[in-house]
């Protein structure tokens, strides 16, 4: 029999769908897939709620579709969170350690991260993630777990990601409003990490990239732990007004036009390949040649993937990604995206398709479920870290709740 407490629910609230993913955790590491449901979303717009009715009804049908298919009810979700508010920023703190012997004890860790927490922020922001880095020792530098050892001196160095206090409680008013209690939230660039990339490659360094509806996010990895996040604002949804305004055809589809037919190089379409295009208004549907789409398609490309790789460059660590870049998220499939990537990056690229999770894995085993399958393994190895944080106090406890997490990030 199972029980409730080993039930695990991803909800991955993004702009062109709403994914609610169901797990089972069997300790210590065994996380199976158990139930899925999805729903479009209409009720967000690049991350950001901007109709809370749609997207509450959005959520309660997802929800719906993964109990019956999971056999179980879900009283509370770990949540993604995105947008362009996103901001993510590196911070230091330094401590004297006090304490018997100089040994560091957990309230020293948590006293320093506390002082790396401590700067400027804008009164409409709040804190979401510090992540540490890791720990210098009287300027000993590259440990990782300082619990036990000796020194006068502490410094940690963490990453603090933030976020606008409005849109998360926006986030959180609808999954409470869905019937849905929030055990936790989480930045949906680090959720998908969580299932695409392994620990060898956060230690050479990698570049997480998530090309979603809204929104690109994009997470850095060197050494084993996160050292930059950012959002960008162009995503697949503007590949898909591309193809409804250069092909004449309504947004519905251009976007299946998008997924059935687009490719993001040119040179990789054969030149005798037509498509069909419905048209507006009644008129008769067109025949085109797929060249015609793609030549739509690539500028755009070309342009998400230069303002990456300038965010990469502009990040400092450029240098230190050997392990290239993944690519994921639902405009990760169209054809062509690693082929021009690649060229643009300079770095090897794949696509990230989720990993580490047993059970219906078949069933969510591509870039569009990333972020949810992640979500769940975030919340297995993540349970002794617990709240329910509400519309009207989401980030009341996240100093509480920041003192022990992300331990996964650093070598074991």
């Amino acid at each position: 029999m199972i029980k409730k407490d080993d039930i695990i629910v991803g909800l991955d609230i993004g702009t062109t769908k709403i994914a609610a993913i169901v797990a089972e955790y069997s300790p210590p590491s065994t996380v199976d897939i158990i139930g899925i449901g999805v729903a479009p979303s209409r009720g967000l717009r690049k991350g950001i709620v901007v109709d809370i009715d749609s997207t509450v009804e959005a959520i309660k049908y997802a929800i719906r579709e993964a109990e019956l298919m999971s056999g179980h009810q879900i009283d509370e979700a770990y949540v993604g969170i995105a947008g362009s508010h996103i901001r993510g920023i590196n911070s230091k703190g330094v401590i004297a350690i006090s304490g018997k012997n100089r040994e560091i004890v957990q309230d020293d860790v948590d006293r320093a991260i506390d002082a790396a927490k401590a700067v400027a922020l804008p009164m409409t922001h709040e804190v979401i993630h510090v992540l540490p880095q890791e720990y210098l020792i009287d300027d000993q530098e590259g440990i990782k777990k300082p619990l036990g050892m000796h020194g006068v001196r502490l410094e940690v160095c963490v990453h603090i990601v933030t976020g606008a206090i409005t849109s998360a409680q926006n986030i959180i008013r609808c999954v409470n409003r869905a019937g849905l209690e929030v055990r936790d939230i989480i930045l949906e660039q680090l959720g998908s990490s969580y299932s695409i990339i392994t620990q060898e490659e956060k230690d050479l360094g990698i570049a997480v990239v998530d090309i979603g509806g809204g929104t690109t996010d994009i997470a850095i990895f060197v050494d084993g732990s996160i050292r930059h996040t950012s959002v960008l604002s162009l995503a697949g949804d503007n590949f898909t007004k591309d193809i409804a305004v250069g092909l004449r055809t309504p947004i519905s589809e251009a976007e299946k036009i998008k997924r059935e037919y687009g490719c993001a190089m040119t040179s990789l379409v054969n030149e005798n390949e037509v498509i069909e295009v419905p048209s507006v208004g009644g008129r008769k549907p067109r025949v085109i040649s797929r060249q015609i789409l793609s030549e739509i398609i690539q500028p755009r490309a070309e342009e998400v993937f230069d303002l990456i790789a300038r965010e990469i460059h502009t990040s400092g660590y450029e240098d230190l990604i050997s392990a290239g870049v993944v690519l994921t998220g639902g405009a990760s499939l169209m054809e062509g995206m690693e082929e021009i990537s690649e060229q643009i990056f300079d770095l090897p690229v794949r696509i990230g398709y989720p990993n580490s999770v047993e059970g219906l894995k078949d069933v969510v085993k591509s870039p569009i479920h990333a972020t949810g399958v992640g979500l769940v393994i975030y919340g297995a190895q993540n349970r002794n870290i617990y709240r329910k944080p509400q519309d009207n106090g989401f980030f009341y406890a996240v100093a509480n709740r920041m003192k022990n997490i992300m331990s996964d990030f650093f070598v074991h």
